[in-house]
Parts: structure tokens; sequence; C-alpha cells
């Protein structure tokens, strides 16, 4: 396993060096020109002069071509050519067309100045109160000076990457699992402070770090489902309990428009026990002490009425 991870990131860091040396299109145009010329003039002065000075001809032609081909270059909109001259550093080129003295002068880097992103993990990185983590995140950087990315650091890309790395396993070290499942905002912000602290002195800022996933054990992460549930049924049962409580509460006072209006109950059991009856084959069972107490005697047909009238709906 270590192996391949081992592979893996030599692959990455050799995907992120760029080529210091390229060849443009008009370096190729210019150059093919005067080789063009170098073969035609050879051709030409081959029956007049001698071979020797048909050669000269040819190979002054070639040189001239291949020193426009390496002196020509294009930067890129986005890009920045460091320049050495016999190893010493002399200046930024670009963007646009620029010359360099072949074999005197050198572009040891290009750097790129676009807005970079960068994928980073910790894997396995226990908390502060020791339990094992994955987290992915993504870093937005920006070179903000050529000159400090090419000389400071052997290579920027692959540096600021190792820097990421290595701040967000001290930032989960330093936290407890609730605070790095709640404050993912909080940690995103002491992230981006310690990468730019890191990268400043390498001519690179950091925009933002976000964080795209945290993974936990799969055991504790079922522990944490059932902690949940039960702290769901638990605030069901308070809030069904002030349900209760508040139902109980308008039901005493309710019953206070019936203590001095006898009348009024009345009509109301007589209400209750129309509403029962309506449904076919409804049976209301009624407490004796409820007929004396609302002289519910009285009520028969109103019973026999609402029974007529559900066999006449049948």
């Amino acid at each position: 396993m270590e192996k391949k991870e081992s592979r893996k990131e030599k692959l990455e860091m050799r995907l992120n060096r760029e080529l210091p040396f390229r060849v443009s299109g008009i370096g190729v145009a210019v150059g093919v020109f005067f080789w063009l010329i170098g073969i035609l003039g050879a051709i030409y002065l081959d029956n007049r002069v001698s071979e020797g000075w048909a050669a000269a001809f040819f190979l002054l032609f070639l040189l001239i071509g291949l020193f426009f081909l390496y002196a020509i270059q294009v930067a890129r909109q986005w890009e920045k050519a460091v320049v050495l001259r016999f190893g010493r550093f002399i200046g930024l080129r670009g963007p646009g067309l620029f010359f360099i003295l072949p074999l005197v002068d050198q572009v040891s880097t290009w750097i790129d100045h676009r807005v970079m992103v960068t994928p980073f993990n910790a894997e396995k990185t226990l908390t502060r109160d020791t339990v094992p983590v994955d987290v992915d995140a993504v870093l937005f950087w920006v070179v903000w000076d050529a000159e400090k990315a090419a000389l400071e650091v052997e290579n920027y890309k692959t540096a600021i990457a190792w820097a990421a790395q290595t701040a967000l396993r001290e930032v989960i070290g330093q936290k407890p699992l609730s605070d790095i499942l709640v404050g993912r905002a909080k940690m995103d912000a002491e992230l981006q402070q310690i990468i730019d602290e890191r990268t400043t002195p390498w001519g690179i800022t950091v925009q933002s770090v976000e964080i795209r996933d945290i993974v936990i054990p799969q055991e504790l992460e079922d522990a944490m489902s059932r902690q949940a549930q039960a702290e769901r049924e638990r605030q069901a049962r308070v809030i069904l309990g002030e349900s209760e409580k508040q139902i109980a509460d308008s039901f005493a006072q309710a019953s206070q428009a019936y203590i001095n209006n006898p009348t009024a109950l009345h009509l109301r059991a007589m209400n209750m026990l129309f509403e029962g009856l309506k449904e076919k084959g409804a049976l209301v069972i009624v407490p004796s002490s409820a007929v004396d107490t609302m002289n519910l005697g009285g009520l028969s047909g109103v019973v026999s009425l609402a029974q007529q009238q559900t066999e006449q709906k049948s």
C-alpha cells in the first residue's frame, strides 16, 4: 500500500513540473525560413562555387535558423518566464513575445498567475479525542510574486500541497470530533490562515480552503445515528407532553363557561351525542353519573330521531 502511494506521489510531482524549455511557433517558422534559404542557396551555389563554400553557406543559415528557433519565446497571457543568464537571475519576461540568447540565457521556470486548485487529504488522522477520521479538502491559491516562487522554493506546487496536508493534520489533532463535524467554516478559516503564513515567503497567497468530506468509522457513525434517533424520540415525547398540557389548559378554560350555565352544558351534551350517532352503526356509551349530572334522561327523543335519520340515509 505504501509503495502504491509513493508511486502515485512521484507521478503527481512529475506532472506538476513545468517544462522550462519551449519552442514557440514563431521561432519554428523563422528557423524553417532560414533553413530553406540555406538549402536553396546551397543548391544554387553548387555548380558556381566550390563545395566547401556551398557547405559553409548552408551551415551558416542552419545556425541562424537554430538561433532564432531557441531565441524567440512566447509567454501566454497568464504566465511569467523566469530568465537566468549564466545561472544568475536577470528578470521576468512575458506575457507575449520576448527574446533570449541561446546557450547564455535559460528559461528556468514558467510561472502560472491564474488561481490554482490543489486537492489534499488527511487519512486516518486522530482527533483530540482519539477518533480516526478521513478528511478531504480543496485549496485555492495564486502566485503573486513569480520571482519568489521560482527562487525561494524548488517546486512551489508540490510544496504548497505538502504544506496544506500537514496543516490539515495539525488542525485535526487539535480539535475534538464534534467541533470538526459542526465547525467546518471555522476550520476552513484556520487552515487558510496557517497555510497562508507558510506560503507567503514563497510569493504565494491562499484565497480559500474548503473541506469537501469528513469520513468517520462506520461503528461510530452507527452509534451517532442511534444517539440522534434517541434524541429525536425524547424531543417528540417532550412535545407530546407539552401538547397534552396545553389541551388540558384549554379544557380547563372552556369548563369555566359551563359552571354557572347548566343550559349550555345540556346543549353541549346533546350536540356530542348527536355527532356520535350520525355515523351508521355508531354506539355511544354514557356513564350513569353523566345521565344524572347533565340531565341526559330527556334526550331519548333526540337519540331516536338520530337513529331514524341514519336508517333513512341507508
